[in-house]
């Protein structure tokens, strides 16, 4: 009776190589989630801001198409409203062959630095039946949408 345990169970071995191959996946699995986790933040802001993007320029080319620039100019961004007076803009948008209508084709939105830029592709009519296609670039200034650069 005072005898010890007559069986013995062998050592297991430890498996560095299986620990590592573990650790590993685990690590390059959380390295996807967070790659997925950015790339999906980055489609959510682009989704979020074609709409008030579009409907930017939109407002601007149909107060510009109307006659109501004063209304359009509001709708510039600080720089170019820095290159233009506002009497100097009625003029430019006024000077023949006026803008008579327009279409939206594209709206295209990314992010560079961190900050959304857009980029709206319009056919413009002038009258007279001319017509063209530009790019007008669209920026963020204080959370609002704003047409940049030289829309004509």
């Amino acid at each position: 009776m005072g005898s010890g345990q007559s069986w013995s169970r062998p050592a297991r071995r430890g498996r560095p190589v299986r620990t590592g191959l573990l650790l590993g996946g685990l690590g390059l699995g959380v390295c996807l989630v967070g790659v997925a986790g950015l790339a999906l933040w980055n489609v959510q802001v682009v989704w979020q801001a074609s709409g008030p993007v579009r409907e930017t320029a939109d407002g601007f080319f149909r107060e510009v198409s109307t006659g109501e620039v004063d209304k359009a100019y509001e709708r510039l961004c600080a720089d170019t409203r820095s290159r233009w007076s506002a009497v100097g803009f009625d003029s430019w948008v006024r000077t023949p062959p006026q803008v008579g209508g327009y279409e939206i084709t594209d709206v295209s939105i990314a992010t560079r630095g961190g900050r959304p830029r857009a980029t709206v592709t319009v056919r413009v009519t002038r009258d007279g039946g001319a017509g063209e296609q530009r790019r007008v670039p669209v920026v963020q200034e204080r959370g609002e949408w704003r047409v940049c650069g030289d829309p004509f």
